[in-house]
């Protein structure tokens, strides 16, 4: 029996056979002439298509490093040449890097972990700190999505008076984004003097990040028209410039729920109701999931107040620096390395975490 045949596990994710039979069935589709007569189906088959070759990949690449492994311990054997074992070594470190990276990568099994995800962030209560804390949240959401190499696009930004933002909603598109980004989803509180202050004392701002999963095309809502108020307005950039003349950018608000979406991310009116729509979907939908399930309620359970007390991680600038997870305990003192997206190793803690609690459960 070869490496290959011998170690490839098996199921969820490393569901070989399965995801083999599915990239057959793609590579038959995305051939088929009529393909982009649907741009957006033509698109999400191809992306598909990649993301199943990707999966296939990162189980292939370690076998193929263990059956070079093996040939240079034939060969160093046979020739008695222990000059190979610079390279055995180096292969079987990139063997087991690779592993570490399936197993973590294996805790993305939630029923939605795989789905794209859609981000929105409001400001708490405190006027131009909570604001401007917000558009740091934005920043470095957008960085870390960006480093991740995932596609992002900003569907809603409500800028506030004087600095920062009073709310923005981000869409993502990218292999476990959802799965990777829930660990965002909570109150999270920020702790510096204020460049706002004449007095430079220190103030304690909070905002609230909200993440769900982007399925709104994998589910059936049933969505009454008399239960929606459509409203037009102008889209705005910052400072208060008009994106355009006309009144694109849409406001949709559902009245039995209260909950309001936006989007002017697009000329077009059409495009930006369709978007909007799609982020309604998606929290209707987990106001539905919810329902079914409290006990295991990760993401409206977050609406909390947006003040002390509910946060899930703090980040302290002064009088020391320190960013902490209080969901994990992880903290790091590299504050500007984590507002500049590099927010890896919380979100692995928070994941490890989260997979613990759920076995012990």
């Amino acid at each position: 029996m070869s490496w290959r045949d011998a170690w490839i596990p098996s199921g969820g994710i490393f569901d070989v056979p399965g995801l083999q039979a599915r990239l057959s069935e793609l590579e038959s589709l995305v051939s088929a002439p009529d393909l982009w007569d649907d741009n957006d189906r033509a698109q999400s088959l191809l992306r598909e298509q990649n993301e199943v070759k990707a999966k296939l990949e990162r189980v292939d690449q370690p076998a193929s490093w263990l059956e070079d492994t093996e040939v240079l311990i034939e060969l160093g054997e046979l020739e008695e040449d222990g000059s190979v074992e610079g390279e055995i070594r180096a292969n079987l470190t990139r063997v087991t890097d690779a592993l570490d990276q399936m197993e973590f990568t294996r805790m993305l099994s939630g029923e939605h972990d795989s789905a794209d995800a859609l981000i929105t962030i409001n400001a708490g209560a405190g006027g131009t700190e909570s604001q401007d804390w917000a558009e740091m949240l934005f920043r470095m959401y957008v960085r870390y999505c960006e480093r991740a190499g995932w596609d992002v696009e900003i569907l809603d930004r409500q800028d506030a008076d004087e600095a920062g933002i009073k709310s923005a909603s981000i869409s993502v598109r990218g292999e476990y984004a959802y799965g990777m980004l829930r660990a965002e989803a909570g109150v999270h509180r920020l702790v510096r003097i204020s460049p706002y202050d004449a007095s430079a004392r220190r103030h304690t701002s909070f905002a609230a990040c909200f993440v769900f999963p982007d399925i709104a095309d994998d589910i059936e809502i049933d969505i009454n028209e008399s239960d929606l108020r459509i409203d037009t307005y102008r889209a705005s950039g910052a400072g208060g410039q008009h994106v355009n003349k006309t009144s694109s950018a849409i406001r949709i608000t559902h009245l039995p729920t209260g909950i309001v979406v936006q989007c002017q991310s697009q000329r077009s009116q059409h495009k930006n109701k369709a978007s909007a729509m799609k982020v309604l979907k998606a929290r209707l939908y987990e106001l539905e999931r919810q329902a079914r399930d409290e006990e295991r309620s990760a993401l409206e359970n977050t609406k909390q107040d947006i003040a002390f007390g509910s946060q899930i991680r703090s980040y302290v600038l002064h009088p020391y620096r320190m960013v902490k997870d209080l969901r994990t305990s992880a903290e790091t003192s590299n504050v500007d390395a984590v507002l500049d997206g590099d927010l890896d190793a919380l979100i692995k803690a928070f994941l490890l975490h989260d997979s613990r609690t759920e076995t012990e459960a």
